[in-house]
């Protein structure tokens, strides 16, 4: 038996951040267990124990800065004299241990075959192809020299013009040289590292004997454990083993590794380790175990159950399908979408005297046409997009640029007694005030009884949400996104106006703007309402 220093190996020359310490004293390692992590500015690296032993004392601690040399601390190690052939397995403290020895007969299995011996050999490890013969970025090496990686697990991370991509182990392995570095180009085929691996040996044998052993039975016995699938490994102790490209990996999807229960040796965190519990926790967010916002990074605490009929009588009615299906949407659009809303009024006493006028003209001559308040909304609306593009445009998937529409599509929200629906008025710039009247008829009948198809409710460049029919006066319209804005429209009411001398009856509508500030700000938001105040205001200007 003997004690050595355990010495920080060469981590590239500067100075590391202890960020874990893996182990206790007395604690028996094999071969390659981690004993502390580091990190560097390119990566985090396990410093694995060199030979099986045990933790006699610790020379740091977490947070610590250390350099190549430096004493981790002491291990005792364990001579050949000291090797015992019982067997035995290492289980929790609170297992019962029952030991039963038990002689084996001594058998002599003869045979002319070969033997099989395991013995390393040397490989050199490529960059596979990468879809070109163009030199790229390594921007990042992953592993150390004296790294024990699996298949598949990244060396290092290159950087095409399309997308980053790990050069993965093509066999499981210790990597023994690393021949490129972070900032050094290559292509497909170039030399990279060197990896050691075990391989199978057949070697002629005559006589396989096989020895007395003394065996111990194990009796396990957990105390109040709940049982776990096979898919569930238990982790035993609060160490967390994890190679750098799973550490990596966990940083990049913001998971701490010590809620991950690892299936490797010793519990050893693996890939699909990291894997399973994402989709676990996924899972809960979409069976409302959890409360994260609709995975928009709000943490809103959990609503408590509460049994309403104490208080009284209750009826309980399911959401419709349409309530079903908008819901979600409505919440998302509300929390995801920075809105701000515009308040102004319309004068269209002139508008409902033509509208009046109009509707008469069209019962005398027995015309089935008559036009609402709303038609003049959805013209008005649609000129005011032409003047105003931004208005008309949808921000792209990743926010980084906007997209402008060429046509004019106007949606119209219909109440109906399933909820909600919003068919849309293609092309409503090009139809005059009789085609979008029909137009709209048709639409409402449609919705009402439910035969609406998904290509009526499809290419929606604007919403109008109609409340005047009703009642109210203001209101704040939830924007239906990818549309960047909504118009509600309240009650018209009789107010005094005041001309210049004299104040006079006008009749007022009451406009609700509603708009995306990450694309619409705050004075485009005033010209939209103030440029649709004038067309409502004067209809004339809507044929210029």
């Amino acid at each position: 038996m003997s004690i050595e220093e355990i010495k920080l190996p060469d981590v590239g020359g500067e100075e590391v951040e202890i960020i874990e310490i893996s182990v206790s004293v007395g604690d028996k390692l094999e071969e390659d267990d981690a004993i502390i992590v580091v990190e560097t500015e390119k990566a985090s690296m396990d410093i694995p124990a060199p030979y099986n032993c045990t933790i006699e004392s610790l020379n740091v601690k977490a947070g610590d800065k250390i350099s190549e040399g430096m004493v981790i601390g002491t291990v005792k190690t364990e001579g050949a004299e000291e090797a015992s052939p019982e067997v035995k397995e290492e289980v929790a403290p609170t297992a019962v241990i029952e030991e039963t020895k038990e002689e084996e007969e001594k058998a002599v299995i003869q045979t002319d075959t070969s033997s099989v011996e395991i013995t390393s050999v040397i490989e050199d490890v490529f960059v596979p192809d990468i879809g070109g013969d163009e030199a790229v970025d390594v921007i990042e090496i992953l592993a150390s020299i004296g790294d024990s990686i699996s298949e598949e697990e990244g060396i290092i991370t290159l950087e095409t013009e399309k997308a980053t991509m790990d050069v993965p182990a093509p066999f499981t392995g210790v990597l023994k040289e690393i021949l490129v570095e972070a900032g050094a180009k290559v292509k497909t085929g170039d030399l990279i590292a060197r990896m050691q691996k075990d391989v199978a040996i057949s070697t002629p044998k005559e006589t396989v004997k096989k020895e007395e052993v003394k065996t111990e039975t194990v009796v396990e016995k957990t105390e109040e454990v709940p049982s776990v699938t096979t898919s569930e490994p238990v982790k035993t102790t609060g160490k967390v083993y994890a190679s750098p490209s799973i550490r990596r990996l966990a940083r990049e999807y913001g998971v701490d590794l010590g809620k991950v229960s690892g299936s490797g040796a010793k519990n050893r965190i693996l890939k699909d380790d990291v894997r399973l519990y994402i989709k676990s926790e996924l899972s809960k967010v979409n069976s409302g175990a959890t409360s994260t916002g609709s995975g928009l990074g709000f943490n809103f605490p959990a609503l408590k159950e509460i049994d309403y009929s104490k208080f009284g009588e209750i009826e309980t009615v399911e959401l419709s399908r349409i309530q079903k299906i908008s819901g979600p949407s409505l919440h998302r659009n509300a929390v995801s979408i920075p809105h701000v809303t515009q308040f102004d009024e319309a004068d269209i006493t002139e508008l409902e005297s033509f509208r009046k006028e109009q509707n008469a003209v069209y019962a005398k001559t027995g015309v089935d046409v008559k036009i609402s308040p709303l038609v003049f909304a959805v013209k008005a609306v649609a000129k005011a997009l032409e003047i105003h593009p931004n208005f008309n445009s949808s921000l792209s998937s990743d926010s980084q640029s906007i997209i402008y529409k060429k046509y004019v599509n106007i949606a119209v929200a219909i109440d109906t007694p399933n909820g909600l629906v919003v068919p849309v008025i293609k092309d409503a710039n090009k139809k005059g005030f009789e085609d979008i009247s029909k137009e709209l008829k048709e639409l409402s009948i449609k919705a009402r009884e439910g035969k609406l198809k998904a290509a009526d409710m499809q290419g929606g460049c604007f919403t109008i949400s109609s409340l005047g029919g009703i009642g109210g006066t203001y209101f704040t319209p939830i924007i239906n996104a990818p549309e960047v804005a909504i118009l509600g429209l309240s009650k018209s009411e009789i107010k005094p106006v005041y001309n210049g001398s004299e104040f006079e009856p006008k009749l007022m509508l009451p406009l609700s703007l509603s708009y995306d500030h990450r694309v619409i700000d705050g004075a485009d938001g005033a010209r939209f309402t103030t440029t649709l105040s004038k067309l409502l205001s004067n209809i004339r200007l809507l044929l210029l």
